[in-house]
């Protein structure tokens, strides 16, 4: 049956604990944790398994199990070595803490996107992410960590068709896709279909076309359509609702109550899934 999860990015005005505690209280059993407020990376580097053992405590204080691990780190397309070695540096840094919290996935950003006349930036990001996915494999060679990237707006894979050119790319990569992201370009209900294949983690909010995230009511994807594509698929992944606690208004970025855009989401999605009228 496919399970739910709730992204702690709904809460980054809270403190990681606080969130948690938010994201098990509304009834979810899984949640997803991404970099920023609630994860300080340079910390995490300095003491990776301390930090785990933290982490794993407070999810195990609130019963909830680890869906996704989103790790931002977008400099892997410049053109700059320094700041491109430093991000795969960082990843490198981190899996230390991965291993230790157990997390059988990871999301990583494709990269800032280029012009179209930067050539050579396709092959800077196909560089780093099998470099990232080399680490990934050596420090984690008694299980198989799924590592993915996300196509999103202002990155490297933007589109399905360049998402699907750089996992050809990359071995043993993956997918996890924002359901939001593709709605908000127009990207056309078939060719978010053909993802589906490579995806190990789909996450979803209400959107609309030019409208990266919406209230619910406003919003105009087809959730019953989503549930039965992904049954359709086979798809095996927890579902996470990931409204962003925001005031940017980038790409028609709406501002939400969290807690209440989650929960209708949620009762939607549960309501779905389980074929309720």
């Amino acid at each position: 049956m496919l399970e739910f999860a709730c992204h702690t990015w709904a809460f980054n005005d809270l403190s990681l604990t606080d969130a948690l505690g938010t994201i098990a209280r509304l009834g979810f059993r899984y949640v997803d944790i991404g970099s920023g407020p609630h994860l300080n990376v340079s910390a995490i580097a300095r003491d990776p398994r301390g930090a785990a053992a933290k982490v794993r405590a407070e999810l195990a204080l609130f019963n909830l199990k680890l869906s996704d691990l989103y790790l931002m780190l977008p400099r892997i397309s410049l053109a700059d070595e320094d700041q491109r070695e430093k991000d795969i540096d960082t990843y490198r840094a981190l899996l230390p803490f991965i291993v230790a919290l157990e997390a059988t996935g990871v999301t990583l950003s494709p990269g800032l996107v280029h012009p179209d006349d930067d050539e050579e930036a396709f092959d800077r990001t196909v560089e780093s992410l099998n470099a990232m996915m080399d680490a990934s494999r050596t420090a984690t060679p008694a299980t198989h960590l799924h590592v993915s990237i996300e196509p999103h707006l202002d990155s490297m894979a933007q589109k399905p068709e360049t998402a699907l050119k750089l996992i050809n790319a990359v071995r043993e990569l993956e997918l996890t896709v924002d359901w939001a992201h593709l709605v908000c370009q127009g990207v056309a209900h078939e060719d978010i279909v053909s993802l589906l294949p490579h995806t190990r983690h789909v996450q979803i909010r209400q959107a609309a076309e030019g409208k990266l995230q919406t209230a619910f009511d406003d919003g105009k994807i087809d959730l019953k359509q989503v549930i039965s594509t992904l049954e359709d698929a086979d798809y095996e992944g927890v579902l996470c609702v990931e409204y962003m606690k925001t005031k940017s208004a980038r790409h028609g970025m709406a501002e939400v109550d969290s807690v209440t855009e989650s929960a209708k989401l949620r009762d939607a999605l549960r309501n779905a899934r389980d074929g309720v009228v």
